[in-house]
């Protein structure tokens, strides 16, 4: 699909340098990008490629003064890095949306309901009272479990797995792999020892602009909802666990584990391959490095890092006691030996 240049710069608001007629079909890095393909620069170590650089389009920073001639038409954007990013966006959905039809074989439940645009891919499962709305992307293999609802615009890739009563927004993504709603780990322990299952009978509710990496499990609820708050990104391989909740835009990183009733704020930023407690509340705007272990609840704004994780500045300072410990242990001996010859 051809795009000229003009129409990139409008998408961004970018102002065309050069022929803004030029035509452009495919994206590419400024290093290996061919004629045809638009780019982006914003880092001072890809320099010397914004005069060699094949590419028919770059998006630059406005005020970016050149020290050679560039060939390619330039788009002066406030920040390139963001500027490519809303053009990787549009792309994707193209590519992304522009399925529509019903393949064969699927089953689609008499009671169940959809709207315009659906794209339903082979072997998929609509199940009783399902509600899907206008331009939803479903590829081969998604279940959807009976009473769930799923709003506009949404995709989800081949394999999702979806419990019955689970409710999601609009424009969400669930990758492949990924299952909503299944059995939080609730067991009672019995006097000879062995663990009675605790029903699991609430639900999972995503709110709008979800994203939900592959084989990442969102559990549901004993009794209300786990609550996915609007904005959030998991990535792959992500445990939730029942009745958790996850506040606004906040993102968390593949490997990371989540236990039962903790209540994550708004703005955090969770590294990968950490471990969270449950019952726990963890403030707004916490950020916790990766392979942390949270065991108490936190402040607003904390950055917290380590097993038991602690502010992430005493831990540093922490580390590096740590590391001379050895050095520490000769000094001792050599004082303890000194005073053995007073």
């Amino acid at each position: 699909m051809d795009f000229t240049i003009n129409q990139i710069a409008l998408l961004m608001g970018g102002l065309v340098e050069g022929d803004g007629d030029t035509l452009v079909n495919t994206i590419g890095a400024i290093e290996t990008a061919n004629k045809g393909s638009i780019t982006f620069y914003s880092n001072k170590k890809y320099e010397s490629y914004l005069y060699t650089t094949k590419a028919s389009g770059i998006i630059i920073n406005k005020n970016l003064k050149l020290n050679k001639v560039v060939k390619s038409v330039l788009i002066r954007v406030d920040d390139p890095y963001l500027g490519f990013t809303t053009l990787l966006e549009t792309y994707e959905k193209l590519l992304s949306f522009k399925k529509v039809g019903i393949e064969t074989p699927t089953f689609i439940d008499k009671t169940a309901v959809y709207g315009n645009d659906l794209y339903l891919g082979a072997f998929a499962y609509l199940g009783e009272n399902v509600k899907i709305g206008e331009n939803v992307k479903i590829y081969p293999n998604v279940y959807i479990g009976d009473g769930s609802i799923v709003g506009d615009n949404c995709i989800l890739h081949p394999g999702v797995k979806i419990y019955a009563n689970t409710q999601i927004g609009n424009y969400c993504t669930l990758h492949a792999g990924c299952i909503i709603g299944s059995d939080g780990f609730g067991y009672a322990l019995q006097e000879d020892g062995s663990y009675k299952k605790i029903p699991q009978l609430g639900k999972v509710i995503l709110e709008d602009h979800v994203d939900i990496g592959a084989n990442t499990v969102v559990d549901c609820a004993t009794f209300d909802a786990t609550i996915i708050r609007k904005g959030v990104k998991l990535d792959n391989m992500v445990q939730i666990g029942h009745n958790v909740e996850i506040g606004e835009h906040t993102v968390i990183a593949a490997q990371t584990g989540i236990a039962g009733s903790t209540k994550i704020g708004n703005n955090c930023i969770i590294g990968g391959q950490v471990g969270i407690a449950g019952h726990l509340h963890i403030g707004n705007k916490t950020q916790i490095q990766a392979q942390s272990g949270v065991s108490k609840n936190t402040e607003e704004g904390h950055i917290i890092y380590g097993t038991p994780a602690i502010d992430y500045r005493n831990y540093l300072r922490s580390y590096t006691i740590y590391r001379k410990l050895p050095e520490v242990m000769k000094q001792i001996e050599i004082l303890e030996q000194k005073l053995l010859n007073l």
